[in-house]
């Protein structure tokens, strides 16, 4: 059989392979989470929402306790860069655009001023000496850095310090909190960095991107989480959120 023959019938197979192969699904990469934070929004531009919390046995999810609220960026929020596939739905989140990211993220460590607190996340106690690098230059750029241990060039831009109480006039917002894992490791630059769930300086008072609640609505949440239910954090303004419900295995909830 001629060369040039064989070569056309290797490639129809492949493209014939290539055409009945299962594209992965959407939730494929969150399908192992057991907990679940969900924050629904009602557009896009809206700055402040609801927080639910829910579990999974089985198939099936559970809310547990009564949705809390929550506020949110200034300028409502965006697209993220968390778990999900990129969306080109609506906008999309940038550094310093004031916008909380929206998707599905992994939850990273807790963190906060005292020793320890009741949680079922790693902790981390913070110093007088950590910031959160938001300065996309850096080679640390989204991340929690000690500055008496790591010098780098424009670590001394950034303009998170973690203990806020310190640096910036007893400020209480990061007495308790959490990282959600936007753009992890800060592998887009200028994607958006130091993005956490944290205490929230007055109700109603936005957030320069992240997503923040009473001092007992965080207390509850702590407690509650697990990491070894693999929670996962999502922020959806509604209608996002009614379409992309099935897809992404989410829960029931009446918006």
């Amino acid at each position: 059989m001629p060369l040039r023959r064989i070569t056309a019938m290797l490639l129809a197979l492949s493209l014939a392979a290539c055409a009945h192969r299962v594209a992965e699904p959407d939730f494929a990469r969150w399908a192992d989470a057991r907990q679940l934070v969900l924050v629904t929004s009602a557009d896009w531009s809206a700055t402040d929402g609801e927080l639910r919390r829910f579990e999974r046995e089985g198939d099936g999810w559970t809310q547990v306790g009564e949705a809390v609220p929550v506020t949110l960026g200034r300028n409502g929020s965006g697209w993220g860069l968390g778990l999900n596939p990129q969306r080109g739905d609506g906008p999309v989140k940038r550094e310093g655009d004031g916008k909380a990211p929206a998707g599905v993220f992994a939850i990273g460590t807790a963190f906060g001023y005292a020793d320890r607190v009741n949680t079922g996340l790693h902790y981390r106690a913070m110093t007088a000496n950590d910031w959160c690098i938001d300065v996309p230059a850096s080679n640390y750029y989204n991340r929690i850095v000690d500055r008496s241990v790591v010098k780098a060039p424009y670590l001394d831009q950034s303009s998170e310090p973690m203990r806020r109480d310190i640096h910036a006039d007893g400020d209480q917002r990061y007495r308790e909190g959490f990282v959600i894992e936007h753009n992890a490791g800060g592998a887009a630059r200028q994607g958006g960095s130091c993005i956490f769930a944290h205490l929230w300086k007055a109700p109603g008072e936005t957030t320069a991107g992240c997503t923040a609640m009473a001092p007992a609505s965080m207390d509850a949440l702590l407690a509650w989480l697990d990491v070894r239910r693999k929670p996962v954090f999502v922020l959806l303004p509604k209608a996002q959120y009614i379409a992309l419900k099935q897809r992404w295995m989410l829960p029931e909830v009446a918006l």
